[in-house]
């Protein structure tokens, strides 16, 4: 954890911006629920229990600071609420999610299977792709009762 702060902060310096104690507590909270894709509001109850005088607003602002020096990842999986997902390491491109429409479970995927539909839209349109993203919404194994699937995070 301590690498990806101290990298998180490289960045922030390298745009002028310091790592203050408030946004360190951001990032820590991020960093610890990871896998959650917490919206604004989660991550200010989450942080409050560390700096109790932080408030909303400094929350807000420092995910969306966060998200334009594209450290953070804004998504929203349809359900209107802002969530955010840290940068994936070593990875060319942000993973895909599954999001259950019976109980609103999010499962990533770390593999990235559009690879040949990005040549063939980079070839074809002329488009130079830098990223992407994909959301499929259906029901997830713990509604269908199925076990869950051992490449699933």
């Amino acid at each position: 954890m301590e690498q990806r702060i101290e990298k998180i902060k490289q960045q922030l310096q390298a745009q002028s911006y310091k790592l203050t104690s408030q946004r360190e507590a951001i990032v820590r909270i991020l960093l610890q629920n990871e896998k959650d894709h917490l919206s604004a509001e989660e991550v200010f109850m989450l942080v409050r229990e560390v700096e109790p005088d932080i408030g909303l607003a400094t929350v807000y602002r420092t995910l969306e600071l966060l998200t334009e020096l594209k450290i953070l990842h804004k998504m929203n999986f349809g359900d209107g609420v802002a969530r955010y997902d840290l940068h994936t390491e070593n990875s060319e491109h942000h993973h895909h999610h599954l999001v259950c429409v019976k109980c609103g479970a999010v499962d990533e995927i770390m593999d990235d299977m559009l690879g040949p539909i990005e040549q063939k839209v980079e070839k074809e349109y002329h488009f130079k792709i830098l990223d992407h993203r994909l959301v499929f919404h259906g029901t997830c194994y713990r509604c269908t009762g199925l076990p869950k699937p051992d490449h699933l995070i």
